[in-house]
């Protein structure tokens, strides 16, 4: 495996930039990325996060397969660190490992609570389950309904309500759902996080006030969260992540923004290489794909292993390639984003 050279990465301290420049050395031209670069449409079996289909970009080089794969609705801002760690991945490879396994949580979709089982029975031999909870459109009941059925199957559960709820919305669901490991995310902004700690006694992660801010180490200094939950592709890829992890000093949970099996072998990596681990990773979306461009990482005992798609490995892009109007839409979109990198 490749080793964590490179120059600084930017993380690691407070003020540090949010987002850390990409090794000079292995930018390469856009034209190179886009000789291998094929567009895939993968089918969910669940509605998740608003899709039935995710759409994502892969590209082989010297160091294997990367992803480039941020949703539809982001900026070119947004987006370009998403290609950075596509670029990471497939010229620098994965960081070293420390461990051999990864633990995962099952991920429950914002379903009715009589689905919850069937769809557990996906993840075997997890020990922790991650529940949607906040859902447009739906209830607090069905959310205590959904966590109680998980509940049923698997006793520790997390909940994620992606910034869905108000201050007292959250405060008064946290007490409503009961004892869980961590409420993540919910509220949107670090102050927010803060009341809702302070107000709960229950542990709280940040994802989106990490991942999306200018400053991620606001969320310490204002005692806002227990937990990092942290995503590869948003943060520019695995050795910024490893960084941003040391400097947070909170419980880090390496999480999937969705991804093919390929960014999935990414945050797998991170994962592995980080001293210390010890919460479920949300690394176990694979499940959530009918098809996927490779194996895709089903966990066994409640975890995965790590494994990387190399140089020469092919991957099954052409039985899922997307229309020829979403490949030029996502070429022209890797170009503008491939501009904002090398300015």
């Amino acid at each position: 495996m490749a080793n964590t050279g490179g120059d600084s990465l930017g993380f690691g301290r407070p003020g540090a930039r949010a987002v850390p420049r990409l090794f000079p050395a292995v930018i390469p031209d856009v034209e190179e990325l886009l000789q291998t670069a094929v567009v895939v449409r993968l089918p969910m079996r669940t509605r998740f996060r608003g899709l039935t289909a995710r759409e994502t970009m892969v590209f082989a080089g010297p160091a294997g397969w990367g992803e480039f794969g941020p949703f539809i609705e982001y900026d070119d801002a947004e987006a370009a660190s998403w290609l950075r760690a596509g670029v990471e991945a497939a010229y620098l490879g994965p960081p070293d490992p420390v461990r051999e396994t990864v633990p995962v949580n099952a991920t429950v979709p914002a379903v009715p609570a009589d689905e919850v089982a069937g769809l557990l029975r996906r993840y075997p031999g997890a020990g922790t389950a991650k529940v949607k909870v906040a859902e447009p459109g739906q209830t607090l009941d069905d959310d205590v309904a959904r966590v109680a059925a998980t509940r049923e199957v698997i006793g520790r559960v997390r909940i994620d309500a992606n910034g869905g709820w108000t201050v007292d919305e959250a405060i008064a669901a946290i007490r409503a759902i009961g004892d869980v490991e961590y409420a993540e995310q919910p509220c949107r902004t670090v102050e927010e996080l803060a009341a809702v700690r302070r107000a709960v006694g229950v542990p709280i992660a940040a994802d989106e006030s990490i991942r999306k801010a200018d400053d991620p180490f606001r969320v310490v200094a204002a005692e806002a969260a227990d937990v990092a939950v942290v995503k590869v592709a948003p943060l520019g890829g695995m050795r910024a992540t490893l960084e941003l992890a040391d400097g947070l000093g909170l419980d880090i949970v390496v999480s999937s923004a969705l991804d093919s099996a390929v960014g999935i072998a990414a945050g797998v990596a991170t994962a592995a290489a980080l001293p210390r681990l010890d919460l479920a990773c949300g690394l176990g979306t694979g499940s959530l794909f009918t098809a996927d461009v490779a194996p895709p990482f089903l966990m066994h005992d409640g975890v995965v292993e790590p494994r990387w798609f190399g140089p020469g490995r092919a991957l099954d892009v052409a039985a899922h390639a997307a229309p020829p109007d979403r490949q030029r839409w996502w070429r022209e979109r890797l170009r503008r984003c491939h501009r904002l990198l090398r300015n």
